[in-house]
C-alpha cells in the first residue's frame, strides 16, 4: 500500500481518455446538491472526458428528490435513482455501480466535504498502475468525537486486514471498472472496498486529499457505525482470507480446542491412575468440552469445505490474457 499526499492542483496531461462515471450516493442533502452540482461539471468539464453522473437517492425525506428532477431536467448526463427508504450506503453504491457506464467510476460524498477538484489527482494516480485509489482526509474538519474513534478503528482495520490505510472511511474513491464488476458488497461492507479489492488482487494505493468542513446539513452517522464496523472487519477478514479454504479457520479453531482438551483430559488420567478422584471435579468437564467442541468445529470446516469446492462462481481471478488459447489453437 501507498500513501501519496499531494493537495494542489494536479497535471492531467499523461491521463488516458477513458469515460467517466461519479457515483453519490445521499439522504437528505438537499442543500449541497446543487452547488455540488456546479462544482462536479466544472471539474469534469476541464479534464475533458467524456462523463456522466449518478446520483442515487437514498429515501431522503427533504426536497432533493425535487432538487435532482431539476438537474436531470437540465443536463442530460446526470441521472437519478431513487430508493423506497432509506437501504443504506452500500446498497446505494451497489446501484449506483450497476448504473454506471464508465471506464472509471469515481464516488463521493454529497455534503460538499469531498472536494471535487481532487478528481484529476485520483485520476492521476491510477494511470501509473493501480485500480483502486481511496481519498485520505489528511486535515479532518471533524469534531473529536468522529476523529478519534475513526483513527482508533483505521489502527484496528489496517492491521488485521494487511491493508495500510489512513483512511478506510473516506467515500472519495477511483475505480476501474474491473474493481466494481469483482467485488461485491452489502450490509455496510462499503468501507472494506480496499481490502475486498486487495483480497481479490487488484492494486490499491492511498492519496491524500482536502477535506472541507460541513456547510449543510448534519452528520448521517452517529457512534453506532464503529460497532457495526468491527462486525464487519470479522466478515471481510473472513471472505477474503477463508471463503476458499474454511477449514483452515474450523479446523485451526477445532484442533486447538481438542488438543487442549486432550491435555487436560490426560493430565486428569494421570491424576486417577495416582488414586484421587477426579468425578467431582469442573476440569473434567471443560477438558470434554473442549474436545467435544473440538471435533464440532473440525466437522463444520469439513462441510464448509465440502460446499466450497462445488460452489461455482462467475468470477474469475484472470486480469488478461495473452496468446491464442490451446483449447482453440489450430491443430
Amino acid at each position: 500500500m501507498e500513501a501519496h499526499i499531494s493537495i494542489d492542483a494536479g497535471r492531467t496531461d499523461q491521463i488516458t481518455e477513458e469515460s467517466i462515471s461519479v457515483v453519490i450516493p445521499l439522504y437528505n442533502e438537499e442543500e449541497s446538491l446543487e452547488p455540488l452540482y456546479y462544482e462536479l461539471t466544472a471539474v469534469l468539464e476541464a479534464i475533458g472526458h467524456g462523463y456522466e453522473i449518478v446520483f442515487v437517492n437514498d429515501g431522503s425525506t427533504d426536497g432533493s428528490a425535487t432538487v435532482l428532477a431539476r438537474l436531470c431536467d437540465k443536463d442530460q448526463r446526470v441521472r437519478v435513482l431513487h430508493f423506497r427508504r432509506n437501504f443504506g450506503k452500500a446498497a446505494a453504491l451497489t446501484e449506483g455501480f450497476k448504473e454506471a457506464d464508465g471506464d472509471i467510476i469515481i464516488t463521493l460524498d454529497a455534503d460538499l466535504q469531498d472536494d471535487p477538484k481532487e478528481i484529476p489527482h485520483f485520476l492521476e494516480k491510477l494511470s501509473e498502475g493501480y485500480d483502486l485509489v481511496t481519498g485520505w482526509k489528511v486535515k479532518r474538519l471533524d469534531p473529536r468525537s468522529k476523529t478519534i474513534p475513526s483513527k482508533l478503528f483505521n489502527k484496528v482495520a489496517s492491521l488485521t486486514t494487511g491493508v495500510h490505510l489512513h483512511d478506510f472511511n473516506c467515500g472519495f474513491k477511483a475505480y476501474r471498472r474491473e474493481v466494481i464488476e469483482n467485488v461485491d458488497i452489502y450490509g455496510e461492507l462499503h468501507r472494506y472496498i480496499p481490502a475486498l479489492a486487495y483480497g481479490n488482487g487488484f492494486k490499491v494505493a492511498e492519496i491524500g486529499i482536502n477535506h472541507r468542513a460541513r456547510k449543510y446539513g448534519k452528520s448521517k452517522y452517529g457512534m453506532a457505525r464503529f460497532t457495526r464496523g468491527l462486525l464487519d472487519l470479522l466478515t471481510v477478514l473472513f471472505i477474503t482470507r477463508y471463503t476458499k479454504k474454511p477449514l483452515h479457520l474450523f479446523g485451526s479453531l477445532g484442533l486447538g480446542l481438542f488438543l487442549t482438551g486432550l491435555v487436560i483430559n490426560g493430565y486428569l488420567a494421570l491424576v486417577w491412575i495416582g488414586g484421587e478422584s477426579i468425578g467431582r471435579r469442573p476440569l473434567l468437564m471443560l477438558g470434554v468440552l473442549f474436545m467435544i467442541l473440538g471435533v464440532q468445529f473440525v466437522s463444520h470446516g469439513l462441510l464448509a469445505e465440502m460446499i466450497a469446492h462445488y460452489q461455482k462462481s462467475d468470477k474469475s481471478p484472470i486480469s488478461n490474457r495473452i496468446g491464442v488459447p490451446r483449447h482453440t489453437a489450430n491443430p
